[in-house]
């Protein structure tokens, strides 16, 4: 079944100039990037997007952390994409994250772990909604 997903590229993974070998793997598993932009979250959009987890312990140092520098946001669209782009990205704690996978590669802690993705399709829906416009999905 064709689906959409959200990834994020995070400020770790900016900063160690990765993005293109990111987007590489996205593409090499018929992820297809259909929006795409780079942008700075203020403090304030951050805590906007994660909202779900304001009551959690680690949320100020999250939206602290996504906060810190460019990331860059992207819409994948492909067959069973949130399944597969969360397989590809690898555990939440790069340590445990299967070889070859995102995380694996280009994390370094729970925080710093280089991506973020979608976790259903709900969520999808909220999370592109959150950087993107319908007329910005439309694929020509």
């Amino acid at each position: 079944m064709s689906e959409r997903t959200l990834a994020i590229i995070k400020p770790d993974a900016v900063k160690k100039k990765v993005i293109g070998d990111i987007i590489a793997r996205y593409e090499a598993v018929n992820l297809k990037p259909i929006a795409m932009r780079m942008l700075s979250l203020s403090k304030a959009a951050a805590e906007g997007f994660y909202a779900v987890h304001r009551h959690r312990p680690f949320f100020d140092s999250l939206t602290t952390f996504m906060s810190s520098g460019p990331v860059v946001v992207l819409v994948l669209a492909g067959d069973d994409a949130i399944k597969r782009h969360r397989e590809l990205m690898g555990a939440t704690d790069p340590a445990k994250a299967d070889q070859g996978t995102i995380r694996a590669l280009h994390g370094t802690s729970i925080e710093y772990n280089a991506v973020h993705g979608s976790d259903s399709p709900d969520t999808a829906r909220f999370e592109i909604g959150y950087f993107f416009s319908e007329m910005e999905l439309a694929v020509r």
